[in-house]
């Protein structure tokens, strides 16, 4: 006979959740560094994200320690991996996210890039190489260098493609962009120092190490292990989802782990060992958590800490995730800055006082961060329209 599987509640599942993502008073971490490690990687589609990310998570929150971590100690890296998005990830991870998920990320992208180059433009493997080699001779004399610069010192960077062509928006951008996101996307080059404040879009360019090869299967394995270390237990859709493999690649990655099959609230799901254990009641937390942020986006089957009524208010209509409130592991409202730089929030509920004054005192201390930083994300929700305006 089958031995029955452990049941793990969504109850559970909340309870562990503020102390595994430094999200409680007592958890919260020291470094940058150790945020990343802890939640593997850090969404960066958006740069502000990652600095409001690690800001929610570090006792003393300081933009500053993120940038030294960044472009002075090179810690942390930011480069495109699972799902085709874009991470910041301890540099030391780098090789295995490179080995799992970012190598046919690339693979990918150079082949798409090509594709529109010969099409559009008539240009060749050996046009794509030799350019290739100009950027790189370029940034190499140079030490860093925007894309504009780079455009400068080789010229052909500035040839314009067609997008969407006969559309109401057609566009007809320089190829500039798309073949330096290839070169870093194949870890060639990496974004250094923004221009403007940290939260700028707008990166300087510099020379990358590459990574060393590492063994995809194994890597793959090693990054699951790594997920459903800080988010498990999970679904295989949920893993599926995350990294943005194929469903064999996904079976097969939990299958070098040592996971065990559980049964969630969803269905089956896997979970390590050592979340098998009944998770101690947690102090009560509150968290301001930005759009993208890592926790929300860390799951496909979300309803075990967010109220399907309220999903259209809080993502837009591609599924990406706007400002949220947490209270106690579950999402509670959301929240946005206004253009006087105040945080301003709202909760889909009452929650009690200790809960308002909580929120309050986390919205003070984000506007502080702030400082004289505007920041409006780049994927715009319902409720962050509303409370921005």
């Amino acid at each position: 006979m089958t031995a029955a599987r452990r049941k793990i509640t969504a109850e559970a599942r909340r309870a562990r959740l503020g102390p595994r993502h430094l999200l409680t008073p007592a958890t919260r971490a020291g470094t940058p560094e150790e945020v990343a490690r802890r939640l593997v990687a850090l969404h960066a589609t958006d740069p502000a994200t990652v600095f409001l990310s690690v800001a929610a998570r570090t006792a003393d929150a300081s933009a500053a320690e993120l940038e030294r971590a960044l472009y002075e100690d090179h810690s942390l890296v930011r480069m495109l991996c699972m799902r085709r998005t874009m991470f910041v990830l301890p540099t030391e991870f780098a090789p295995v996210a490179d080995a799992a998920a970012a190598r046919a990320v690339a693979v990918r992208e150079r082949a798409g890039l090509a594709k529109v180059i010969g099409e559009q433009l008539g240009h060749d493997a050996a046009w794509f190489a030799a350019t290739q080699e100009a950027v790189l001779a370029a940034l190499a004399a140079r030490g860093e260098a925007t894309a504009a610069q780079l455009a400068d010192d080789v010229p052909d960077l500035k040839a314009q493609i067609v997008q969407a062509a006969g559309k109401p928006y057609e566009a007809r951008p320089r190829i500039t962009s798309r073949f330096l996101g290839v070169l870093a996307a194949e870890g060639r080059i990496r974004r250094g120092r923004p221009l403007g404040s940290w939260a700028s879009s707008q990166f300087r360019w510099t020379v990358a190490e590459p990574h060393p090869e590492l063994a995809a299967d194994e890597a793959r394995a090693e990054l699951a292990a790594r997920y459903l270390d800080a988010f498990g237990p999970a679904t295989t859709e949920d893993v599926k989802w995350w990294t943005g493999w194929t469903l064999t690649d996904t079976r097969k990655a939990l299958a070098g782990t040592e996971a065990v099959d559980v049964d969630l609230d969803e269905g089956p799901g896997h979970a390590l060992p050592h979340q098998l254990e009944e998770p101690p009641t947690p102090e009560p937390w509150v968290a301001l958590l930005p759009a993208l942020d890592p926790t929300p986006m860390g799951w496909r089957h979300r309803d075990w800490y967010l109220d399907t009524g309220h999903k259209a208010e809080l993502f837009d209509k591609t599924g990406n995730i706007g400002p949220s409130v947490w209270w106690n592991g579950r999402i509670a409202g959301g929240w946005a800055q206004r253009p006087d730089g105040e945080v301003v929030t709202h909760v889909f509920a009452d929650v009690g006082a200790d809960a308002r004054r909580a929120i309050e005192a986390e919205a003070g201390r984000l506007t502080e961060y702030f400082g004289d930083v505007r920041v409006r994300p780049s994927f715009r929700t319902p409720l962050e329209r509303r409370l921005s305006a």
